[in-house]
């Protein structure tokens, strides 16, 4: 994916004028003694997340092989048996015993046939791949590198003892640490249980995710009219949740009026997910219910406001006790702004919670100037070359556009960056891997 010179940040107007608003709103939100608003510093609100869920009572379960791909083993990977479990042929040949030339037995070893008859000194069987290799063979000759005249067969070239011969115990022995708890169930682990013997896992189950969408001026379908809007949010969320490895139970479309309170309030009182996800009204206007009925639950905030653009008004609330609770992230209305609470509380929970290492951290060379916020880190969409993160220009609040061309979002220090330096990047489960990551 390329960006055009249109979608660069620091060419478009749309970006200066989104900066614009961004300086203004850090001014009036000042608090009442000049100081900056009492928000988590971006990198502290993300390990808060992480220690929040790492500090959850884990669940387990027991479940077959298919089912267990993205979770996390809740117990060690051991050995049922040796692996192989008996002397198997690594290719397609000859079995031989003895220095050549072997006389040629009649018939061959197949993979699955019962177990074949010793050879004698200096005689030779054809064997498959995967087959059991017969007692007292020396060495597997490959195909390619022997020939048959009469009822002889004659090696092209030096034979090794043990040649093409998987011994029994080569991978490993009964017993064995394979892998231990904690380990994310890959495909490549769904084949090795498979071949240890195993036909389910003790594993930690997805994280239960319900979404509340929040709003009145929300439309399911047709184009925007008369002061509503699309609900771009219920789309993105429950596909990108799951990406990041989540179980999502459902989607609730819930009002701004009294009506609306009140079944937040059942929502967050009575859902059984692990997590709830809710869209707007985390701020303080006049239909913002989300901390009244947090207060009201007897929640508790752990994360109330970020220090970052877009998404400054998101928190996290622990719901219940600190072993067994419950949690609600809460993303602003905006759908950058929501993209920017799933990366910096949304994800980082989810992953501790179900018992995931945090991402790898990394970084790359920015291409161009990005303008920086005062006081705040900005998260900003950009394509990754060879070489850099090229900054995309639709990067305000209220847009998706810039995050729906981007394989990424950069971390951008208050202040900016100049073009050249490295900054920490941020994967989107579509382009890391999704749930194997």
């Amino acid at each position: 994916m390329t960006p055009t010179d249109a979608d660069r940040a620091p060419a478009g107007a749309a970006g200066s004028a989104e900066q614009a608003l961004e300086e203004a709103l850090a001014l009036v939100n000042r608090t009442p003694d000049g100081g900056v608003p009492r928000a988590a510093a971006w990198p502290r609100a993300r390990d808060t997340a992480v220690h929040a869920g790492a500090g959850a009572r884990a669940r387990t379960h027991r479940v077959p092989l298919a089912d267990a791909l993205g979770e996390v083993l809740a117990e060690p990977l051991d050995a049922l048996s040796d692996l192989p479990s008996f002397d198997t042929s690594a290719m397609d040949g000859w079995a031989v015993a003895g220095p050549g030339p072997w006389a040629v037995r009649d018939g061959g070893v197949l993979a699955g046939c019962e177990r074949p008859e010793p050879l004698a000194d200096g005689e030779a069987v054809r064997i498959a791949t995967g087959a059991r290799v017969p007692a007292d063979t020396t060495a597997v000759i490959r195909s390619e590198h022997c020939r048959e005249k009469g009822a002889q067969l004659f090696a092209d070239r030096s034979v090794l003892t043990g040649q093409d011969i998987r011994p029994r115990g080569q991978e490993c022995r009964s017993g064995d640490l394979l892998l231990p708890a904690g380990s994310l169930v890959t495909p490549a682990v769904l084949g090795l249980a498979a071949a240890a013997g195993y036909d389910e896992l003790a594993t930690r189950p997805r994280p239960r995710v319900e979404i509340l969408v929040l709003g009145d001026e929300l439309l399911t379908a047709g184009r925007p009219h008369d002061g509503l809007i699309r609900d771009a949010l219920s789309p993105m969320l429950a596909p990108w949740l799951t990406r990041a490895g989540a179980e999502v139970t459902g989607t609730r479309r819930i009002g701004d009026d009294a009506a609306g309170a009140a079944a937040l309030l059942e929502a967050v009182s009575s859902s059984t997910a692990d997590v709830l996800i809710t869209t707007g009204g985390t701020a303080a206007g006049p239909v913002d219910h989300v901390h009244p009925v947090l207060a009201e639950a007897g929640a508790e905030l752990l994360v109330d406001g970020v220090a970052v653009r877009p998404g400054h008004p998101m928190l996290l609330a622990r719901i219940g006790g600190r072993a067994d609770g419950r949690y609600l992230v809460g993303l602003p209305g905006n759908p950058l702004a929501a993209v920017s609470g799933l990366l910096t509380l949304a994800e980082p929970l989810l992953r501790a919670l179900a018992g995931r290492r945090g991402r790898p951290r990394w970084t790359a060379s920015v291409r161009g100037d990005v303008p920086g916020h005062p006081h705040d880190t900005r998260l900003v969409p950009v394509v990754l070359t060879d070489e850099h993160a090229v900054p995309l220009r639709y990067n305000g609040p209220a847009m998706l556009r810039g995050v729906a061309a981007a394989d990424a979002l950069a971390v951008v220090p208050p202040h900016g960056a100049r073009s050249g330096q490295d900054l920490e990047i941020l994967d989107l489960p579509w382009t890391s891997g999704g749930c194997f990551t």
